[in-house]
């Protein structure tokens, strides 16, 4: 809703969710939402979802968390085909729908998954736009999201291309079309002559992430003690050879939490990925 009236008001810049929690939200009222954020932004809209966590889930809002990633490979098979402006017809396990929404001047709406572990990203690959990742450090992105998101998404456009060629499509690569996975990174950031000093800050501001299980493990993965150990932080020059090595990892959007280092950090870090556009 917020972001409805954004894209009401602005003309460029692309908006998205980051992410909404899909267990308590059906799919269908997703949908209804999404595609009038999507006409109301003219086509800038992008949704992002996510499982949440067993401790709001299960433990706040008393909503089962069990077999989170079924629950959205589920979710997704419903919520993709609406996204395109098709019909839903789905059958399994959770979910059994069979609907459709009509938006007048809505365009297709681009989904992205907070996808962390290997299953979720298999998920993402296959079902989704791509993925949006948290605390999650620019060796694992190397080493884990992109190459296990990438493959998923090749396996699926394979299987989109036999398709295609088995009806007669001469150029079945470019028929199958789907462009590769997003892949959106968020880490804290700033920018600061004392580096040390401000991952230490970090690791403050932070730390609860540091006690969430999705997020732990990709800490852990990354052969870090907390989530001051893969926040960005350094002078310019410092900045923008980190920002390179996470676009050299496979990171296609980069969304930096900024956090307040020092006083007037937050302006100055601002100021300065603004200059870097």
């Amino acid at each position: 809703t917020a972001l409805a009236i954004a894209g009401r008001e602005t003309s460029q810049i692309e908006l998205a969710t980051g992410v909404v929690p899909s267990p308590p939200r059906h799919p269908l009222a997703l949908a209804q939402q999404a595609l009038t954020a999507q006409t109301a932004a003219g086509g800038r809209f992008v949704l992002g979802i996510g499982l949440s966590h067993k401790l709001v889930i299960e433990d706040m809002m008393g909503l089962t968390y069990a077999r989170p990633a079924k629950q959205m490979r589920e979710y997704l098979e419903v919520l993709m085909p609406l996204m395109r402006g098709e019909p839903a017809n789905f059958e399994g396990d959770l979910y059994q729908v069979r609907g459709s929404i009509s938006v007048a001047g809505a365009s297709t709406v681009p989904v992205i998954v907070a996808a962390l572990g290997p299953k979720m990203l298999e998920v993402a690959g296959t079902l989704a736009d791509g993925t949006a990742t948290w605390m999650t450090g620019r060796r694992t992105l190397a080493e884990l999201t992109v190459p296990t998101i990438g493959k998923a998404a090749d396996a699926d456009r394979l299987v989109a291309a036999f398709v295609d060629l088995r009806q007669g499509v001469q150029h079945p690569a470019e028929a199958a079309g789907r462009p590769a996975p997003r892949v959106i990174t968020a880490l804290p950031l700033a920018l600061t002559d004392d580096a040390a000093g401000a991952r230490e800050t970090a690791g403050k501001i932070f730390a609860m992430y540091g006690t969430l299980p999705s997020y732990r493990a990709m800490l852990d993965r990354e052969g870090a003690e907390g989530p001051g150990d893969v926040a960005l932080a350094g002078d310019e020059a410092s900045l923008r050879e980190q920002i390179q090595q996470l676009r050299d990892a496979g990171v296609t959007d980069f969304a930096a939490s900024l956090f307040e280092a020092e006083a007037g950090c937050v302006q100055r870090t601002r100021e300065f990925l603004a200059s870097e556009i």
